[in-house]
């Protein structure tokens, strides 16, 4: 059944039938940028995701005086599904002459004879379920009657050569740079939650406590605006600035924080936050915000005016219900992403069950004409295109997948998608595209860590989980991830078989993280990598571990078996090996390590590590030689000949990759020159997480384990 709305003024529709009508907040630049384009345009459409505010931002331009237009004719769609053919046209014609068309004057031409020549905004909202249709309409009329203006709210664009869109974006979340007010989104919710416990509060009086929560957090919600405001006297007080607010009391911030927090896992959705004010009469804020974080298509309120406007669910499903089969289920499947993804990730999850590979990029395409996927990058060019879910459409499809039954295995496409993605940032920063490796752990971040926390409790994921942490050994050790990495190593290993290759790598690595930070448990799983590497004649992992023996005498002062343990490394380990240091950053540590007590040598070690073979296709290891050769220098008195190799090691450095560890150190070291410091330098931690250089042990040194 077609249900329409039919104005014949401006007025705008009410969205809540409580008889509030609140003014739109944070909306007045696309109010009056809305308003120009009707100005100078014939056809313009207001696009963006359910629940955004395309409708009361429409219906404030066009009920604005100034406009080329005297009557505005308002027709809205009120029901679910899909519209039945000529719905629209029979609506447009009631609101013209004021009744219910007969079958034979519900067409163009009846139309045309109603409308006059100019002065006319004819207002056609929400017109998804009949959007073939209206494409049809606008088109013939605008041919026909050239002075009229049509006004478009709907989730996708016509499509029509003269068509003028406006996309409308969510409110922003964040405190505006240049005002100190809150955040739109922010100040929305706050205006509801007081219509709300205004109400509530009034009711419960005499059960509410001063302590209660909810209590607590209605004190800080601005008032209701009064339709007259009158100037009010204002307190006198000191302030930084003109336009600074006085503090805020310290329960009041807290919830506060959860106000904010609740509008960012909203995304900022008009709509939606409005559903979260509703339930502060029942739970309070900060219990509120944890419950949205892990789900909010339940979301529901008996107040809002048409139906599909009372639970989140149902906003979002109207979508649902019109897209085809096929696009449901990649909806339901693509929801298993938690952050963005391209269309070769999308066919790997999404493909099969009567879906073929081919049809998955025209489907995605078409789940963002609805905006149900955003692109978060230009489509064109040679990268293929990328989109992210919307957090309500993500919730909304994983309850579909679940419902499905496909919810296991699509988890488990992601897993190893997932791991293929570790295996090739593995193999391009091996092969010498470091930058590109990094680019791609950093693109593919989001997915990534929460495919990480989810095998933790999952057992049955978490030999997938302990390979993708193995093959980003790099992201870890390198830049600044080591606690995170260890930390997931620490979880996983127990959960996956003791005596696989997988797992000596992980022992061998967690070890490597934690060699400055807990070194008595780096020595445990060590001794239980070694055998392991030792039989199965894994030369780069008996290298490795030398290695990281040596990390550890490091920290604990103890140079010359420091040194002996890189030298070790540097001989075992072999050319191109992958998995961890290569024999170059093995001279680097050496040479470091030798400069508290073998000058000379550390000099000549610092000389083989930037002439080691294969230097120069290794990024990071020809930072940490020519870091280890700036090092030497500087702790020998040759400060000019130091700040110039480190400087020209940081010029080689991308700005727009994170800062490695070694890039940090180079960078101390500069500063330390250019102080007049003198003594050692800080260590970087690409050699050991730790700070600066224990002074060097006179005693005993420690022997190389074998």
């Amino acid at each position: 059944m077609n249900v329409w709305k039919c104005v014949g003024s401006p007025a705008v529709p009410p969205v809540y039938d409580d008889g509030s009508a609140d003014a739109l907040i944070g909306r007045e630049r696309e109010v009056t940028a809305l308003g120009a384009l009707l100005t100078d345009h014939h056809l313009v459409t207001v696009t963006g995701r359910p629940g955004v505010g395309k409708s009361r931002l429409a219906a404030e331009a066009a009920a604005r005086t100034g406009g080329p237009w005297r009557r505005v004719v308002h027709a809205r769609w009120q029901g679910s599904g899909p519209g039945e053919p000529g719905a629209l046209t029979a609506a447009v014609s009631q609101a013209l002459t004021g009744r219910r068309p007969h079958r034979r004057e519900a067409d163009i031409a009846a139309l045309v004879r109603h409308l006059p020549e100019t002065g006319v905004l004819l207002f056609l909202d929400d017109v998804d379920p009949v959007h073939r249709e209206c494409m049809g309409l606008v088109q013939r009329l605008l041919v026909a009657v050239p002075g009229l203006r049509v006004l478009v709210t709907s989730r996708r664009v016509l499509g029509l050569g003269e068509e003028q869109v406006l996309p409308l974006p969510p409110l922003a979340t964040g405190p505006l740079t240049t005002a100190p007010d809150r955040a739109p989104a922010v100040e929305l919710f706050l205006r509801r939650a007081r219509t709300v416990l205004d109400d509530a509060l009034t009711t419960a009086t005499a059960t509410t406590t001063p302590d209660d929560p909810r209590t607590a957090t209605a004190k800080l919600l601005p008032a209701p605006a009064h339709p007259h405001p009158q100037p009010q006297p204002q307190p006198q007080l000191e302030t930084a600035g003109p336009q600074a607010r006085p503090p805020e009391p310290r329960a009041h911030l807290a919830d506060l924080c959860a106000v904010e927090a609740i509008c960012r896992t909203l995304e900022g959705v008009p709509h939606a936050i409005e559903l979260a004010a509703e339930q502060m009469a029942r739970q309070p804020v900060e219990e509120l915000a944890d419950l949205l974080e892990s789900h909010q298509c339940w979301l529901s309120s008996d107040r809002p005016v048409l139906r599909r406007h009372r639970s989140l669910r149902d906003t979002v499903g109207a979508s649902y219900a019109l897209c085809e089969r096929d696009a449901r289920i990649v909806w339901g499947r693509a929801s298993a992403f938690a952050g963005p993804f391209n269309e070769s990730a999308a066919v790997f999850l999404c493909a099969g069950g009567g879906v073929e590979p081919y049809q998955v990029p025209s489907l995605l395409a078409q789940l963002a004409a609805f905006h149900v996927l955003e692109p978060v990058r230009d489509p064109g060019g040679l990268r293929q295109p990328r989109y992210r879910m919307t957090r309500a459409a993500r919730d909304f499809g994983a309850e579909r997948l679940r419902e499905a039954g496909e919810g296991e295995v699509a988890l488990e496409r992601r897993a190893a998608h997932c791991r293929q993605i570790a295996v090739v940032a593995e193999n391009l920063w091996a092969s010498g595209c470091q930058d590109q490796a990094v680019r791609l752990v950093q693109e593919e971040r989001a997915e990534l860590t929460s495919m990480l926390r989810q095998a933790l409790c999952r057992p049955d994921q978490a030999e997938t989980a302990l390979e993708t942490v193995v093959s980003l050994w790099f992201w870890w050790a390198v830049f600044d991830h080591g606690e995170e990495g260890r930390g997931y190593l620490l979880r996983l290993l127990p959960l996956c078989p003791t005596d696989s290759d997988t797992g000596m790598r992980g022992r061998l690595l967690a070890a490597w993280l934690g060699a400055g930070c807990d070194p008595q448990g780096a020595r445990a799983l060590l001794g239980r990598a070694w055998p392991m590497a030792v039989m199965a004649g894994d030369d780069a992992a008996v290298g490795h571990i030398a290695h990281v023996q040596g990390l550890i005498a490091l920290h604990e002062g103890d140079h010359r078996a420091a040194a002996e343990h890189f030298e070790e490394a540097a001989r075992t380990i072999p050319d191109h090996a992958s998995g961890g240091p290569s024999p170059a950053v093995s001279l680097a540590a050496r040479a470091v390590a030798q400069a508290a007590f073998a000058p000379a040598a550390a000099r000549r070690t610092a000389r083989r590590a930037l002439t080691r073979r294969g230097v120069r296709d290794d990024a990071w290891a020809a930072l940490v030689a020519r870091y280890a050769k700036a090092f030497v220098d500087h702790h020998q008195g040759r400060d000019a000949a130091a700040r110039n190799r480190a400087g020209r090691a940081l010029a080689t450095l991308d700005g727009a990759l994170p800062a490695s560890h070694v890039g940090v150190a180079l960078r101390v070291l500069v500063a330390d020159i250019e102080s007049g410091i003198k003594g050692l330098p800080h260590l970087p931690q690409t050699l050991l997480h730790t700070g600066p250089l224990r002074p060097a042990r006179t005693g005993t040194r420690r022997p190389v384990t074998r």
